[in-house]
């Protein structure tokens, strides 16, 4: 027997998601009217999405740009998809945007955990590894992991809360927008320039998806 969904659950959960009414009247019966329940049944929908479609050749995009009011920050983020009719859309224009937003707000430097170059890798690990003489090899495993998933948090686009929504990581909005536009959505790069207080020497972040 399927469970009794309102019109009011349906509205609510297709504003805050942006999916169709046939998903998310799915994911509503599916989690038992659970309005948060249904929200990660939908990302987890648009997640699988995402792995179907990971071999697709995402040719298309669009750029999201952000100019801080006193122009001394630009950020130029690039998420590829696979037409030229989802990069023109709304909705990816609006996503890069948002992009652009997180990205000066943050001090994201990378796109993914493979594009830390190995130099800096190895700095965190060893900076992982100080004061754990002495404890368990289980215990000091668990520590270890516990302080490069800060790093990555702190510095990877991917792991990082989704500025303009920090209910979700940024992974879990591109799992999303994959599940509304049903292509693939790939964040290539993105430059983040800012001029420091000597004004002949900037600071330029590049991340690039490897």
């Amino acid at each position: 027997m399927k469970f009794m969904i309102t019109i009011e659950q349906i509205k609510e959960l297709r504003e805050r998601t942006g999916a169709g009414v046939g998903s998310v009247r799915e994911a509503l019966e599916a989690s038992k009217g659970d309005t948060e329940a249904a929200i990660k049944y939908l990302r987890e929908k648009g997640i699988a999405k995402g792995e179907k479609r990971k071999d697709r050749v995402a040719s298309n995009g669009t750029l999201g740009t952000y100019i801080h009011t006193n122009s001394k920050l630009v950020v130029v983020v690039e998420i590829a998809c696979e037409t030229d009719f989802a990069a023109n859309s709304e909705d990816m224009r609006k996503f890069a945007k948002d992009l652009a937003i997180h990205i000066a707000a943050l001090g994201t430097k990378y796109v993914n955990i493979e594009s830390i170059d190995s130099a800096t890798l190895e700095t965190e690990k060893e900076a992982a590894q100080q004061g754990l003489e002495g404890k368990p090899e289980n215990m000091k495993e668990s520590i270890m992991n516990g302080k490069l998933e800060k790093f990555y948090k702190e510095t990877v686009l991917l792991k990082q809360q989704f500025f303009v929504d920090e209910s979700k990581t940024v992974e879990d909005a591109i799992n999303d927008m994959v599940g509304k536009i049903g292509e693939k959505v790939q964040i290539t790069q993105f430059y983040k320039i800012q001029v420091s207080e000597n004004p002949v020497v900037s600071t330029v972040f590049k991340g690039e998806i490897t």
